[in-house]
């Protein structure tokens, strides 16, 4: 089971990206005052029918060939629902699909939302094929980093280019 929310947010990012995705977007929205936290990852990738969404948060559903179960979604349903959260999984075949957990921001049993700068990082610099936006919001404070806009700017230079990934780490820190 994963430990932190980060890793599941890198796990249905990484499956966004198997299946077609060029554009993937993370929300996570800290609100104390709602004691609400809000994670969302969405995407342009092929989508699945409605039949497949509604099964793809049991552990027997995968579209994988390399194993027969698939625990991401599950154990993220699991997490949430124990913190009087809930999934919900939105996805339109040809359009992509929107995972959105939440969970009661002060439970006592919510799981630490990990290395998120180091989550988002790993992804940026290692799907260089791919463009991500990450947003977060902590209360009044928004953050957000669009790849698109710094590739721009960056023209050849690489994301994985030792003094970009300085830059980007500590932007998101």
């Amino acid at each position: 089971m994963l430990r932190e929310l980060a890793l599941h947010i890198l796990d249905i990012a990484e499956n966004s990206l198997n299946a077609g995705a060029t554009l993937v977007t993370i929300e996570v929205i800290e609100d104390a005052r709602a004691d609400r936290l809000t994670l969302r990852v969405a995407d342009n990738g092929r989508g699945m029918d409605a039949e497949l969404a509604r099964r793809v948060a049991d552990p027997f559903t995968t579209t994988r060939t390399t194993r027969r179960v698939g625990l991401g979604l599950p154990f993220l349903k699991q997490a949430a629902e124990q913190c009087n959260g809930s999934l919900a999984i939105d996805s339109a075949q040809g359009v992509g699909t929107t995972i959105t957990a939440t969970f009661q921001y002060s439970h006592i049993d919510r799981m630490p939302l990990g290395d998120l700068s180091g989550t988002i990082l790993s992804l940026a610099v290692g799907y260089p094929q791919a463009d991500f936006v990450f947003r977060r919001e902590i209360g009044d404070k928004r953050l957000e980093i669009d790849t698109r806009p710094i590739k721009a700017e960056l023209g050849s230079v690489a994301l994985s280019e030792p003094s970009v990934i300085k830059f980007l780490k500590e932007m998101l820190e």
